[in-house]
């Protein structure tokens, strides 16, 4: 019983520190937010570290001690990524993307190494702003939609810790049974 206690804390923690990915649409030659952000907020500016990286792994910016670091960025993303350091004490280490191409639609990462958080955004990129007359330098300000196939991912994983946490009670319970029907046979058998 002790082992499944255990195993759902384990797990609970895990769960805590994988954001769930969102999804984002930005237009050809546009800007866009990509969102990430931290649930811990009791952490000291220089303890900050952030890694940003594209679907290739490649540095799109990091945040260093609390300081915006484009020493290894990559070079498709140079002159092309904005920071919020006055959000950084708030646990908000979104980017801003401008000059949107097509190639920059895919999966990004967000790793808050100081509180052990990733988090994924999804961004779909469009050809065009949609109907009328819209500037291609309309700005997307977060996630479109959140994934729902995530969440129920996590529900279906919630469900199998939950039976397996039943069946090892059970199995438990089962053997304590068998060991104290034994130990009664024996009794009654001696006396």
């Amino acid at each position: 019983m002790i082992i499944g206690w255990c195993f759902i804390c384990a797990f609970a923690v895990l769960i805590s520190k994988v954001c769930l990915q969102v999804t984002v649409v930005g237009f050809i030659g546009g800007s866009v937010v990509l969102p990430c952000s931290s649930t811990a907020h009791n952490f000291k500016l220089q303890d900050i570290n952030v890694l940003w990286r594209d679907k290739r792994s490649e540095s799109i910016c990091n945040v260093i001690k609390g300081e915006d670091s484009v020493e290894r960025q990559g070079v498709r993303y140079k002159n092309r990524t904005e920071t919020f350091p006055e959000d950084y004490l708030r646990g908000n280490f979104s980017i801003k993307l401008k000059n949107l191409t097509r190639t920059d639609a895919g999966e990004f990462s967000c790793f808050i190494t100081h509180s052990h958080e990733l988090c994924t955004v999804q961004l779909i990129i469009n050809e065009t702003a949609g109907k009328g007359n819209q500037s291609s330098e309309q700005e997307n300000h977060g996630p479109e939609t959140q994934s729902d196939w995530t969440v129920l991912i996590c529900v279906f994983i919630v469900l199998i810790v939950i039976i397996v946490v039943a069946g090892i009670m059970a199995g438990f319970m089962y053997h304590r049974k068998k060991r104290f029907s034994a130990d009664y046979i024996g009794v009654t058998m001696t006396s």
